[in-house]
């Protein structure tokens, strides 16, 4: 064998030496990318996962008793009929709620009362329900046992961004109800036991019978309105009951 024979078969070794440790070197540089990106998701995560939550500031509500709050003897009585997943709640509780209390609860006029009407839940293509308002409704009841109602709902409209969006999943509401303190041996054992199915669907039938067609809807003694007569019937009702509104 001559010596340029020699000579190309040691640079042909050579080469796939160095092709070998190329690949080494890919892998190793592939691996450490890998890793980072498992840390970083680790580290990022918990911030985009399903316990980042919009955290509200406490409102101080007259005689909370449940549900209701104020005076059960107040000569208005007003219920408002709603679904947490409805965008039009969350506006009526984002931009209403706290001035029509200064004005009509909070000074004995009105003896107002939430009731749930859970009508906004998606059934998916295999028929299973996604049941985020019957879920909300029934850990906002847990709440209530511990007198943590009216927080509650509060915390639900805060992180409402839609229908069914995925905003009140099992893990959403746990964490919620968490941020504001509740006894978790209780509510957890109130939630995964169902304690309020029924009543929840209770509540939904009451509605369908008072002829609810859309939320927020409100009885204001007895009489069915929506929220832009609201005040009016309000306003007249007072006046038949000789108070100024």
């Amino acid at each position: 064998m001559n010596k340029s024979v020699r000579l190309s078969k040691r640079e042909q070794l050579r080469e796939k030496r160095q092709k070998a440790q190329n690949r080494k070197k890919a892998l190793f540089i592939g691996g450490i990318f890998i890793i980072a990106l498992v840390i970083t998701w680790i580290v990022i995560y918990p911030s985009l996962g399903p316990e980042k939550i919009v955290m509200v500031t406490p409102v101080v509500r007259p005689n909370e008793q449940g549900l209701s709050i104020d005076d059960p003897n107040a000569p208005v009585k007003v219920v408002e009929i709603a679904d947490f997943q409805c965008p039009g709640c969350k506006l009526f509780s984002d931009e209403y709620e706290q001035a029509f209390e200064s004005k009509y609860v909070a000074t004995g006029k009105v003896y107002f009362t939430y009731r749930p009407f859970s009508f906004l839940d998606k059934y998916d293509t295999r028929a299973h329900p996604l049941k985020e308002s019957h879920a909300a409704a029934e850990a906002a009841y847990c709440a209530s046992d511990q007198e943590k109602f009216w927080e509650y709902h509060d915390m639900l409209y805060a992180n409402q961004t839609g229908e069914n969006s995925g905003d009140f999943t099992d893990k959403r509401l746990t964490a919620f109800a968490q941020a504001l303190g509740l006894d978790m041996n209780k509510y957890n054992d109130c939630y995964t036991s169902r304690k309020y199915k029924q009543k929840v669907i209770d509540d939904y039938t009451v509605s369908i019978n008072d002829n609810v067609a859309q939320t927020p809807s409100f009885l204001v003694n007895g009489k069915l309105v929506i929220l832009k007569d609201l005040n009016t019937t309000i306003d007249a009702g007072l006046a038949e009951s000789k108070l100024s509104p």
